[in-house]
């Protein structure tokens, strides 16, 4: 049987942690920093979490918007998505998450992309 992204992720506990790390580097990224601005960043982090928790996987359930429906008309350029990628890559890294495991979230990443960037 097949460990799932989630469990190779640390389960919950490990991806509170990752969406934590990530909304931090976002929020002092000068690149997306001011897309943050004026945000509720434990709300934010909260949100990030039962997103990755539900798409690798795991028990939550998601319940906040769709990312096209997030993203619409904020017209996020290519720069400023990977941005976004690379916080998240660093952020898998500092919580020591294999190179499989990054690589998988990567592709995550990539099939949202048409969902958020310059729509």
């Amino acid at each position: 049987m097949t460990t799932s992204l989630f469990e190779r992720l640390g389960g919950e506990d490990g991806i509170r942690r990752i969406a934590n790390e990530v909304v931090d580097l976002h929020s002092q990224n000068p690149l997306i920093s001011a897309r943050f601005a004026g945000s509720d960043l434990p709300r934010l982090k909260e949100t990030v979490a039962k997103f990755f928790i539900a798409g690798s996987g795991g028990p939550s359930i998601y319940d906040g918007r769709d990312m096209l429906t997030t993203h619409r008309h904020m017209n996020i350029s290519d720069n400023e998505y990977m941005a976004v990628v690379d916080d998240a890559m660093t952020a898998l890294t500092r919580c020591g998450i294999g190179d499989t495991e990054k690589g998988e979230v990567l592709f995550i990443f990539y099939s949202l992309r048409p969902d958020i960037v310059g729509v």
